[in-house]
């Protein structure tokens, strides 16, 4: 749970950005001269109910409902003085989907540092044995299939560093393959470096539409993938691979990013938002070391240099990442 100073200053970032968003909202969208039906603002700001959800993904409840009526209404009065009723909290929660969607892309989201993991878990919105009667998510969510097997909803791509960061996320139909996402240009913009993969992101087009942007798509090899060679830092990368794999289990049992008790597909998508950025507010994310990754690298740049100098006994110039590293062997003669 954290602290009433932490909630003090994520209230403050929210609200600032809510205002932000609303005055450019106001700008610059079209004004509708009809008469409109008679509306109420709301005593509770958008601030306090991204703040409100944010804090039930991160304290361990299970019920919403519960937090709110027996944590928030009562032990946190203080910090939320303009409460509603819970049935009007939920329907406020609607209202929060765009601007907590920009919160997170501007505030949240980590940096790419070079080393980056993507993978995608699905979202399951209700048992394979009610997809026929499933009304919810009717014509929107689809069959899919991943590892565990067939499921029924959408699928959360994600994207992170050797720090366990998010760096970006997409929602997709479940009948979306995985390499989709990485086709678009916003999904992968701010990406550079090594992008590490499972086998389900194995094509050549995609390497190469990647590789052209700066991105070196690894993945492991296949059987029939003839003369396909891997160094061994790329190897050791592919180990830790699990980073990725645990910060979706995080996403799914701590910040409750799928459940089946979904009535309303706006509410889904700011349940998926708020879960993502609950995770963003851990103190504590899955992490590797690349301390060895670099030494690995080094020690594979001196074969390979010393394999060369067979063929070439002069003189060898070999770059490693941004630092040209100039390795010179002489033969010396004892008289």
């Amino acid at each position: 749970m954290l602290t009433e100073d932490k909630i003090t200053e994520l209230f403050c970032m929210a609200d600032d950005f809510c205002k932000f968003f609303d005055a450019m909202m106001e700008k610059y969208t079209l004004k509708s001269y009809k008469k409109r039906r008679y509306h109420r603002d709301s005593t509770m700001s958008k601030a306090e109910i991204m703040l409100i959800m944010i804090l039930f993904h991160d304290s361990g409840y299970r019920c919403l409902k519960h937090f709110y009526l027996e944590k928030v209404c009562k032990h946190l009065r203080h910090l939320f003085p303009k409460v509603v009723s819970y049935n009007r909290f939920v329907e406020l929660e609607k209202e929060v989907a765009i601007p907590l969607a920009l919160f997170i892309k501007k505030v949240f989201l980590g940096k790419c540092t070079g080393i980056s993991f993507v993978d995608s878990t699905p979202l399951r919105v209700c048992r394979n044995q009610r997809i026929h009667i499933h009304k919810v998510f009717k014509g929107i969510a689809q069959r899919g299939k991943c590892s565990m097997g067939w499921f029924f909803g959408f699928k959360l791509h994600l994207i992170c560093n050797e720090k366990g960061e998010l760096l970006n996320f997409m929602i997709t139909p479940g009948d979306v393959d995985d390499r989709k996402p990485l086709e678009y240009k916003a999904f992968v913009e701010f990406i550079y470096g090594k992008l590490v993969a499972d086998k389900g992101y194995i094509s050549k087009n995609l390497f190469q539409r990647l590789f052209v942007d700066g991105i070196q798509l690894i993945t492991k090899l296949k059987s029939n993938m003839k003369g396909a060679l891997m160094s061994v830092s790329d190897r050791l990368l592919l180990r830790k691979r699990a980073i990725i794999e645990t910060v979706n289990d995080e996403l799914k049992n701590i910040a409750q990013v799928e459940h089946s008790r979904h009535r309303s597909f706006d509410n889904f998508i700011v349940n998926i938002l708020v879960a993502i950025a609950a995770y963003c507010m851990f103190p504590k994310k899955p992490c590797i070391k690349t301390h060895n990754l670099h030494c690995f690298e080094f020690v594979e740049l001196t074969l390979n240099t010393l394999s060369a100098r067979v063929a070439n006994p002069f003189f060898t110039d070999t770059y490693f990442g941004s630092e040209a590293v100039s390795i010179s062997f002489r033969e010396e003669r004892v008289l």
